[in-house]
């Protein structure tokens, strides 16, 4: 019998991580209870083929993963996109980020000019309690999405933030994307969050600003008409009743454009 070596613990250590991983990309997305099914008959699979070596149930159960694994992959590609993404972040690699320093105090000082006028036409649209929608791309692409809308690609200028959603623009009704520097497009459509637990009183767009921080790792910042309150989602999370440090906070310390 082999000897338990370090190898193995390795071994069991990237399982582990990267089972953790997909947990909280699956939980971001809403749906976990697929991810503890998937969990579940993994499971029930290995026990049955390795321990106990049934070989019957064990080749059926080997049909079902061979044909399953490619319907999971379909089901969930935006997430496996997702979790590609990330893995390769410059932000996973601190050691290679480290010697571009400067550089990314360079790009910090640029951040903080495109943040500025988003957040001071959230705060004039909330003053006026102008409804508005506004997504921040960050690694994954949102080009699907701003084919839904009319392209604009303008550069980031509050007053024109703030024309677009205004209540008689053709375009108030959609959601305005912006990637980098640009306002790529407005008036998109959005994927809309169907979570439970979400609060009766807010309405589509909170639930599109969650579906699209759900399905991406894309910053969502929402104006309520209502009530003038500004909200953000991000990872499948809503913060609600922001100021305009706290917003500004936020966008800054997510380093979303």
């Amino acid at each position: 019998m082999d000897s338990f070596g370090i190898k193995d613990i390795i071994d069991i250590l990237l399982v582990a991580s990267m089972l953790y991983y997909l947990y909280k990309i699956m939980k971001e997305s809403g749906s976990i209870n697929i991810f503890y099914g998937v969990l579940a008959f993994i499971m029930v699979w290995v026990i049955t083929s390795e321990l106990l070596e049934m070989r019957l149930l064990g080749s059926i159960l080997d049909k079902f993963m061979s044909i399953g694994l490619l319907i999971l992959v379909i089901l969930f590609q935006d997430q496996l996109k997702r979790f590609l993404v990330e893995l390769g972040s410059q932000k996973r690699w601190h050691f290679l980020a480290n010697l571009f320093h400067h550089k990314k105090n360079e790009q910090a000082d640029n951040s903080r000019d495109r943040i500025m006028p988003i957040v001071y036409a959230c705060m004039n649209m909330s003053k006026s309690k102008t409804g508005a929608l506004i997504v921040i791309q960050q690694k994954i692409s949102l080009d699907i999405y701003e084919k839904t809308g009319d392209i604009i690609d303008a550069q980031i200028n509050s007053r024109l933030i703030e024309n677009i959603f205004f209540k008689n623009s053709p375009l108030h009704d959609g959601a305005l994307i912006i990637a980098g520097d640009l306002i790529k497009s407005a008036g998109c459509i959005l994927p809309v969050s169907h979570d439970t637990d979400i609060p009766r009183s807010l309405g589509l767009r909170h639930r599109s600003a969650l579906g699209i921080s759900q399905a991406t790792d894309a910053a969502a910042i929402i104006v309520s008409e209502e009530t003038g309150g500004i909200s953000l989602a991000h990872r499948g999370k809503l913060s609600t009743k922001l100021n305009s440090t706290e917003l500004e906070h936020r966008l800054s310390l997510l380093q979303i454009i």
